[in-house]
């Protein structure tokens, strides 16, 4: 039997942040727990929100931190150890500000690009060496509307492309990974 996977959705817990550009991640593990009828739990142990089930034929762990994005790896590292789960089996999905909006791309290893949540999972797990899957929420013109614009909920033209591009794009990416590396 093949080695399990972490699927980590990148996000901020709070109610205020969910339809969030930055919460992309949340959005496409929900997803992912709709279509299959999957219930996630919160465990204090792990600081998060998460499901054992398989995709793909493959047992993985799906993972929401509630831990702020920029403390991501508080959650993520001691979920991956408990489960015995390598650093080269999590595959963090997040938002991406230099992709426009509908491109996702996946890359392993490599730069963190400034992305704080993808920083702190490299500090926790002390390695870069795990999967992306970067969803493209576009950059504003203006460099100084970027928090804003991270912060900042998808319209309704956006959440239909969400639902109808970008999501099964992600899936599509996500079985890619696991199919490959399983």
């Amino acid at each position: 039997m093949s080695e399990k996977f972490l699927i980590v959705g990148l996000g901020n817990y709070e109610q205020k942040y969910l339809g969030n550009r930055h919460n992309v991640g949340f959005m496409v593990v929900d997803q992912i727990c709709r279509d299959n009828f999957i219930q996630l739990t919160f465990k204090e142990k792990f600081k998060g929100e998460f499901a054992e089930c398989t995709l793909f034929g493959t047992q993985v762990i799906l993972l929401k931190p509630h831990t702020y994005m920029n403390l991501s790896g508080k959650s993520v590292a001691p979920l991956a150890k408990f489960h015995n789960i390598s650093v080269g089996n999590i595959i963090v999905i997040h938002d991406e500000l230099d992709f426009h909006l509908g491109k996702v791309q996946s890359k392993f290893g490599g730069g963190l690009a400034g992305h704080n949540g993808l920083k702190s999972i490299h500090e926790d797990t002390g390695s870069k060496d795990f999967h992306r899957i970067r969803v493209g929420i576009g950059r504003p013109a203006v460099k100084e509307e970027v928090v804003r614009h991270v912060l900042s909920n998808f319209k309704p033209e956006e959440k239909k492309k969400l639902e109808e591009e970008i999501f099964p794009a992600t899936f599509e990416a996500l079985e890619e990974i696991i199919k490959k590396n399983s």
